[in-house]
């Protein structure tokens, strides 16, 4: 694999859907239990990484 812009900005679309499925998760377990303040600090990076 060479290291040209193509490949580093597939990496980087890959990696911000994996955080982005892992929050996800995270929010539907701090919600399940109640945890609002996670929900909120969940909610907040969630929207730091759609951008």
């Amino acid at each position: 694999m060479t290291n040209n812009p193509k490949h580093l900005n597939d990496f980087t679309r890959l990696h911000r859907a994996n955080i982005l499925k892992s929050l996800e998760h995270r929010l539907e377990v701090a919600r399940a239990k109640g945890q609002n303040s996670l929900v909120q600090q969940l909610e907040a990076e969630r929207s730091y990484y759609s951008l």
